[in-house]
């Protein structure tokens, strides 16, 4: 195991080093007597694993993420702007300077916990981490998130990039930085370097390094991806699940038919799809052995929950109680699905599928994307954030995320789009668009899609027999939709059949096209034209 000298950032009187712990270990500490609020994990009758609260961070903060704008970073980042706003807020090197010293200064003095672990499953293109907190369950978390060092690679391991977990300081005088609040998520692209102040929530550990591989990757020339990926067990076909939390993303992609290469960020090189992490961070709301077995049986110990309503007195955890967060989540490692694909790779993608909820509930469940439908799909991203993946979300909320993954690309989108549609054009991977949102109606009126439902649609998807279906054609949406599929209602595959008023669902999907229209037109002004017509039309 590699000597690790924590001055060299300027971390002083360190009374212990506690490196990358093991389970027992984890589970010792964070549960430890002595700790006080936030830091002090419970554990479960869930076979031991270990739940935690993260106060009002929930879940991302995305008006409080920062990256110094400097000249490594100035050319390159897609930088919120008036015109075309999204979470790549620019920092002053002033302001780096004097959060990265409340990081320190929190730091010091202190039994610091730090895990060394890799970021991607291609030995080739990874990202060596370390992780310095003085919290032991954030240890725990990323140990869970991210792959573990062999004791070989461990003997020499030097880090490519370093996150301080500072949850417990603020940053008083915020105003004077220019930033938004006393909690700061800030990267710095130079130093390769990311502090985190005043949140607990362990997503921003994860979701930070996976936004830095998604900036280093394609100036590489790799795609990258915010996605799921499975295999068949022949490691034969691979298929990519794009969409945002809530979708659907990670119960759909732990199928137990199939291998799990991993559930959220990917990259995508020359003949391979690869696993950025080492784990899972999968909903926990309403999460059953029966509707989501696979998910459910790997919360255990070693795994940690986030949020989750305990019974002070059972132990027992309610998963439909989301009066904490409808957030509610579980990290565990990869290999505690039982049909995980623990490589992290797969072959490059047969089948891929964008998810969307729709909560105008007028899409339908499954349809057929060409091509330049795909790339406009792509680029748009449209879905609905649900309730409780950002702080202040209560119920769903359209929106278009850029790449079905808005948040978390540092670069133009259209840098990303362009490598997309080169590789699904030399694979020839089809595409489809599945609606896991609302039907007859619109949220709070009709009903979401239920999870049997969609499973055949995916199935079908991936097994091909959608191919054998008659398709017709929405005018309004301008894509292809199977007429019937098996295990499917053939009432749910026309969404407009679900509808009562007949002529509200009219007024709705026009609605809705528009909305895809104008947000082509504000964000993407140099749309290619066969691309741009491959989208919706209101007027139809």
């Amino acid at each position: 195991m590699a000597k690790i000298d924590l001055t060299q950032y300027g971390i002083t009187g360190t009374t212990e080093i506690v490196h990358n712990p093991d389970y027992d270990q984890l589970f010792r500490e964070e549960l430890r007597p002595d700790l006080e609020g936030y830091e002090r994990g419970q554990v479960t009758e869930m076979k031991d694993a270990v739940n935690v609260m993260t106060g009002i961070y929930t879940g991302r903060s995305p008006k409080d993420k920062y990256i110094v704008d400097d000249e490594t970073s100035h050319d390159t980042v897609w930088w919120t702007s008036d015109e075309y706003k999204n979470d790549n807020h620019r920092a002053t090197q002033k302001a780096w300077n004097a959060v990265r010293e409340i990081a320190i200064r929190e730091l010091c003095n202190k039994r610091l916990f730090v895990v060394d672990a890799f970021c991607g499953a291609n030995v080739n293109t990874r990202m060596a981490v370390r992780f310095i907190t003085e919290v032991p369950w954030q240890a725990h978390f990323v140990t869970n998130m991210f792959i573990c060092p062999t004791a070989e690679e461990l003997k020499n391991f030097s880090p490519d990039f370093v996150v301080y977990n500072a949850a417990k300081a603020r940053v008083m005088h915020f105003g004077d930085l220019g930033l938004n609040s006393e909690t700061v998520v800030m990267f710095n692209l130079t130093s390769r370097e990311q502090i985190i102040i005043n949140t607990w929530y362990g997503g921003e550990m994860k979701k930070g390094m996976f936004s830095m591989m998604n900036y280093y990757l394609p100036l590489k020339g790799i795609a990258s991806m915010h996605c799921s990926a499975n295999t068949d067990k022949q490691g034969q076909n691979t298929t990519l699940f794009f969409g945002l939390s809530g979708t659907g993303k990670t119960t759909l992609s732990a199928d137990p038919q199939r291998m799990l290469i991993g559930d959220d960020e990917h990259g995508w090189a020359e003949n391979s799809v690869f696993n950025f992490e080492g784990g899972c961070y999968a909903k926990a709301i309403r999460i059953s052995a029966v509707t989501e077995p696979e998910i459910f049986n790997a919360i255990r110990f070693g795994s940690i929950c986030e949020n989750v309503v305990i019974d002070n007195v059972t132990r027992l955890p309610d998963y439909f109680d989301g009066s904490i967060t409808e957030n509610t989540r579980v990290a565990y490692p990869i290999d505690f699905i039982a049909n995980a694909q623990v490589m992290g790779q797969g072959r490059y993608p047969n089948v891929i599928i964008f998810l969307t909820c729709d909560s105008f509930g007028v899409l339908p469940p499954i349809s057929r994307l060409s091509r330049n439908a795909a790339m406009y799909h792509f680029l748009s991203g449209f879905t609905s954030k649900v309730a409780g993946t950002e702080r202040g979300v209560s119920e769903p909320q359209p929106t278009f995320s850029t790449l079905f993954g808005e948040p978390f690309m540092p670069l133009s989108p259209l840098l990303y789009a362009d490598m997309f549609g080169k590789k699904i054009d030399r694979a020839g991977t089809r595409v489809y668009l599945i609606n896991t949102g609302w039907t007859g109606g619109p949220y709070g009126t009709g009903n979401r899609i239920d999870l049997t439902s969609t499973r055949h649609m995916v199935s079908a998807a991936l097994n091909g027999l959608i191919e054998n279906a008659d398709f017709k054609h929405d005018p309004v949406f301008n894509v292809d939709v199977p007429v019937e599929l098996d295990g499917v209602a053939s009432s749910m595959l026309s969404p407009r059949d679900t509808w009562v008023d007949k002529e509200a669902y009219d007024e709705a999907a026009r609605a809705l096209a528009q909305m895809f229209v104008d947000n082509a037109s504000e964000k993407y002004p140099d749309m290619g034209f066969a691309v741009r017509e491959a989208g919706p039309h209101p007027e139809a």
